[in-house]
Order: C-alpha cells, then structure tokens, then sequence
C-alpha cells in the first residue's frame, strides 16, 4: 500500500520502519519545525502541506491508500486536518495517540485547558519549569513576576526576556538530569503537557520530590479517527486488522 504518515515523533518512525519492512510504500511528512531532524525509514516530505486543500490534493496525487496521524499528542491544526481529507477523499485514518500520564494519587496536579490559562495559574515570584514547547509561549513569558526556565529542543525564533532563561536539549531526560535541574534552578512549578512517554515522563517524578506543583495542559480533542496507542497496534490497524 501507500502510506502517508504525519511524523515527527519517535513512534512515527518506529512505524514507519515496521511498515517499510513489510514492504509497503511509506512516505512520513515533517512540519520541518526541528532542523536536524532523526530521520525514518521510507520516503521523506517536509514542509506544510497547505491546509486541508493542500493536503487533500497531495493525497490524490500521491495515490495514498492509508493515512496515519504519529504526530505529538498537542499537534493541533495538522491532526484536525487530517480528519477533514480522510473525510474528503475516503481514505482511511489511523490515529496513533500516546498514552497520557495518569496522575498519582495526591500528586495534586492542576488542570488547565491551555497555556493561557496555565499562565494566569502562576502565583507571583514563582520559579517555573516551561516544557511545553513553542505554541503560546508568549503567554508564559507575558509574567514577568516570575523566573522562567524554558525548555526546547530548537530555539525560539525571537530572544527571550529578561526573566526566562532558555534550555536547549533533546528528550530523553533521565530522573537524576531532573533532580538536578529543579535542585538548581530552584523550581517551583513545572508547565507541561500530558504528552505521555517514557522519554520524558522523569520531570513529573522529580517535580513531586521538589515539591513542585505540577500545571497540566489537558490534550486537544480531536475528530472520528481510528485511535490506536501503540505502535503494533498502529500497524495492525493500517493493515486493517
């Protein structure tokens, strides 16, 4: 078959080398946002696709049989995307969605729905942990009254304030890494996203060591798909399994 899978993650290109070992003609498409991306297996597109027209058309004249939606669980536009062309052209979706984290009982974590509102929970002179990626960061670097450590794995496109300080490193991040930088910087909070994963599941231990509070951005809801949660049964499901 061919195969269209929206990448960027370590499990898009884990199925993406199943897939291709089967024999199956894959192509995995990146944002391009990482500019030294790990590379997959298979053929390669980088760059955005035009929205959901453009995506529509690269679908038809690509002939692809299978779509597979491997991004980050916080994608946004391109997994809505990907529901309106499956739609469109018929083709079947196959959503590889990470497990969330399930929260430790009394580890008292506090939900918000985006990085706004995570921004308004901060108390003033709070030592924040930001390891929620580029989207809405200027919502976190608008508090000023508070000291921010920002965490990415490519730089920021504009210089931050004063008050943030940028960490530029690549998952993944074991406990003792973690340990330390909360003992160091003196962490507060820590702003993240329920991503899930084990690669960079370690913050959440150490932040209840610190006794840091934890602000949790809950996950975006996403259209019809067929959602799978790991990557054998990903493979199955393209296989229509």
């Amino acid at each position: 078959m061919r195969i269209l899978i929206l990448g960027g993650t370590s499990e898009a290109r884990a199925l993406a080398g199943r897939l291709v070992a089967l024999g199956h003609a894959v192509v995995t498409s990146l944002a391009g946002r990482t500019q030294h991306p790990l590379l997959p297996a298979g053929g390669l597109r980088v760059g955005k696709f035009g929205g959901v027209p453009g995506l529509v058309a690269y679908l038809r004249a690509a002939r692809i049989e299978r779509l597979v939606d491997a991004t980050h669980p916080y994608a946004g536009l391109i997994s809505s995307n990907a529901v309106a062309a499956a739609q469109q052209t018929g083709i079947p979706l196959v959503r590889y969605m990470r497990p969330a984290w399930d929260e430790p009982e009394g580890a008292g974590w506090r939900h918000v729905p985006d990085i706004a509102a995570a921004a308004r929970l901060l108390p003033s002179g709070a030592s924040v942990l930001v390891t929620s990626g580029h989207e809405g960061l200027a919502a976190l670097l608008a508090r000023d009254d508070c000291r921010l450590v920002v965490r990415l794995i490519e730089p920021p496109e504009t210089p931050l304030p004063p008050h943030a300080r940028l960490l530029l490193a690549r998952p993944p991040y074991g406990i003792e890494g973690e340990r330390a930088l909360f003992a160091r910087e003196g962490i507060t909070h820590l702003v993240t996203k329920n991503s899930g994963g084990e690669q960079i599941a370690a913050k959440l231990d150490a932040a209840r060591e610190a006794g840091a509070e934890v602000v949790m951005i809950a996950r975006p809801a996403y259209g019809p798909a067929r959602e799978v949660g790991s990557v054998e049964a990903a493979v199955a499901a393209v296989l229509g399994r």
